[in-house]
């Protein structure tokens, strides 16, 4: 707390009207990153009308990394790799966030089979589950490598798999993308 004082410019009385404790302090963090990366997925999954949307969606995403000089990971999983084992009321609003998101993916996905873009037989809760664990894993490539590709790669496999259970349509290609 005295680190977040001397960083903030602000007192310890001011800190603590706001952040009772160090725990209070970390739930701000991850509400705010939360707020952040939950309000740009809501808009982009919500307008999901078409299995090209959801391509739009990944492209946004790879293009959004590229543009940030180097800073390839996401902020939630961030936050999830360093407090999860270490924090259990942190590892639990990660969770909820997490959860959230994939929400938000699998409304989307659900949209497109309401539409008629998927078959029946498809599952939007497990595809939204494969399509962000292949999301968290390109994050963290990318961030280690500096480099978009494997995020790109990751996400396109995901959605060449969503395409599988599409009514007609022909697979994703990857977008070339530079490395930083």
């Amino acid at each position: 707390m005295d680190e977040v004082t001397r960083s903030s410019g602000t007192s310890k009385s001011q800190l603590y009207r706001h952040f009772p404790d160090k725990g209070a302090l970390v739930e701000g963090v991850i509400e705010l990153q939360a707020d952040r990366v939950l309000t740009a997925q809501e808009r982009q999954l919500a307008t999901l009308r078409s299995l090209d949307d959801l391509e739009n969606w990944r492209d946004a995403l790879l293009e959004g990394k590229a543009s940030e000089d180097g800073a390839f990971g996401c902020r939630l999983g961030s936050l999830a790799s360093e407090l999860s084992d270490i924090d259990d009321r942190a590892r639990t609003s990660l969770a909820t966030h997490f959860r959230r998101w994939q929400s938000l993916l699998a409304d989307g996905l659900q949209s497109l089979k309401d539409a008629g873009a998927l078959r029946h037989d498809a599952d939007p809760q497990a595809l939204a589950t494969a399509v962000m664990a292949a999301l968290q894993g390109g994050y963290l490539l990318a961030q280690v490598s500096r480099d978009v590709r494997p995020m790109e790669a990751g996400l396109t496999m995901a959605l060449d798999h969503v395409r599988t259970f599409a009514v007609a349509a022909p697979p994703l290609h990857g977008r070339a993308h530079r490395s930083r």
